[in-house]
């Protein structure tokens, strides 16, 4: 339908490798509805050329300044600039219903059928359910709502300091007034609340139709190896997604993506604009030292401090076999 999209946002050359990969994983489900790509002023050259071979639309936004109505509000509250950006998909008033999705979202099987829902239509978050999460939710552009959404930031800000904070207050009664607007959350599947439920995780998370690599460290602050198609994490407590999507996403971003960006780079070196973070194609697996045991009670301390170690020890297969026999 062309009057009805996707619609993501990348501020940064990070978050456009994340749209990237986030616009192909829709495509290659089939998709029969538009893709647009909001980017900020930051994103570099390489990666919009890029962008444009993904989406139907690409379209630029200021982070501070989108019109003479968010400048006004935004001289009273510039702390919450990013924020506005993520609004600006409100004015996309071409198209009559949108799904918004965050760029470091990944699309696993086709999810057209989340047009059929209405604004505000969202999925709980795994930390407050009370609370929609605004990584994945369905709307409809109207410039009226824009600028409503706009006064409701300049006037109360955000409790949360982002776009959910502001969406949940405006959208208040989500919690409450319609469950046809509660997304399941196979359709916004956070990648950290995984390890929280295991069970649940096991029953359902066969099911799941979008992955969201929610915290600090995102699939494109890893290494890859692309002749093991293994993994290397930043470090060893910040892996804490589920490797089986981190997988999904580095594959899809090495055999679909990566063309696209040498493409636009030729033979030069991919050192610069948005091959910056970690991209390792190495030809052998390098080389690290077994690490050092630890005792049960350290374990248990790194658990408790939310470091466990997600991609060796702790990995899920590991904590798997550990549930099966004790239900067993």
């Amino acid at each position: 339908m062309a009057d009805q999209a996707f619609v993501t946002l990348a501020t940064t050359d990070s978050y456009a490798k994340g749209a990237m990969v986030l616009g192909m994983s829709l495509r290659n489900h089939n998709t029969s509805r538009k893709l647009v790509a909001m980017i900020g002023p930051h994103v570099s050259e390489p990666c919009r050329a890029v962008l444009h071979k993904i989406y139907d639309e690409v379209r630029l936004v200021d982070i501070l300044d989108s019109g003479d109505t968010a400048h006004l509000a935004m001289m009273k509250r510039p702390d919450l600039g990013v924020t506005f950006t993520k609004l600006h998909c409100w004015t996309l008033t071409q198209y009559s219903k949108c799904v918004f999705m965050d760029a470091d979202t990944l699309v696993l099987y086709n999810i057209d059928e989340l047009f059929e829902r209405e604004e505000f239509s969202a999925a709980p978050d795994p930390g407050w359910p009370d609370c929609f999460n605004s990584g994945v939710f369905v709307f409809r552009p109207s410039n009226e709502t824009y600028g409503k959404l706009l006064t409701t930031c300049s006037e109360d800000g955000s409790f949360d300091g982002g776009d959910q904070g502001v969406l949940n207050s405006f959208f208040s009664d989500w919690a409450t007034a319609d469950i046809s607007k509660h997304l399941p959350f196979i359709y916004n599947l956070s990648s950290i609340a995984i390890y929280t439920y295991l069970p649940a995780f096991k029953q359902y998370g066969h099911a799941a139709k979008v992955v969201h690599f929610l915290g600090k460290v995102k699939p494109w602050d890893y290494s890859y190896d692309t002749t093991c198609k293994t993994i290397k994490g930043q470090s060893q407590d910040a892996s804490d997604m589920h490797p089986n999507y981190l997988l999904k996403w580095w594959e899809l971003f090495s055999s679909s993506v990566l063309p696209l960006m040498k493409e636009e780079y030729g033979d030069q070196p991919f050192n610069s604009g948005c091959m910056e973070s970690p991209i390792h194609e190495v030809a052998k697996k390098p080389h690290h030292p077994p690490p050092t045991q630890m005792s049960s009670q350290e374990r248990k301390q790194k658990w408790e401090q939310g470091q466990a170690d997600y991609m060796g020890q702790d990995s899920f297969e590991n904590i798997e076999k550990k549930l099966d026999s004790f239900l067993k």
